[in-house]
């Protein structure tokens, strides 16, 4: 089937994806803490990886916003990072992206950090691309479906008002 057919509409969970890192000392800063950088392009590889996924296709990193930490990570812990497609337009998409440590002594886990990631699908000329629309189906996802347009909102008005800087 040619990519430019394949616009039905697919549920979060073919788009789901998850890495597991250790993290090492290499990995933190002077607070033997976890880079933030470090950790965002670790957020940004899964989360392109969910958008490919669902689009079938090359995508870009359009913009990361409500990137919020939450809780260091520490050396030695063990994170999760989690991302799946939330919310599509036309050839963009919405991709929300968690990250859970866990301290591998004591068992306790935590949520460490959130954001949302925006991708845009490329055709094979390096042009937008129609993307399949997204079926949520558990309360999480169906909540971040919903709440997904008034995002774009905001995020369309950030984008038009630097336009105007």
């Amino acid at each position: 089937m040619d990519r430019g057919q394949q616009r039905e509409a697919k549920p979060v969970k073919e788009s789901r994806t998850i890495m597991t890192q250790l993290i090492f000392p290499l990995d933190t800063n002077h607070h033997h803490t976890m880079f933030g950088g470090k950790l965002m392009e670790y957020m940004d590889k899964v989360a392109a990886i969910a958008a490919m996924r669902h689009a079938r296709m090359q995508v870009v990193t359009a913009s990361t916003d409500s990137l919020d930490f939450l809780a260091p990570i520490r050396v030695g812990e063990v994170i999760e990072v989690e991302a799946y497609v939330t919310w599509t337009k036309r050839s963009s998409m919405e991709v929300y992206v968690s990250v859970v440590s866990e301290n591998l002594y004591t068992g306790e886990k935590k949520k460490t950090v959130t954001a949302f990631f925006t991708f845009v699908a490329l055709d094979d000329f390096g042009k937008p691309a129609k993307v399949p629309a997204v079926i949520p189906e558990t309360e999480a996802e169906i909540g971040l479906h919903a709440s997904a347009p008034e995002r774009h909102s905001l995020r369309t008005k950030r984008k038009d008002d630097r336009k105007l800087d």
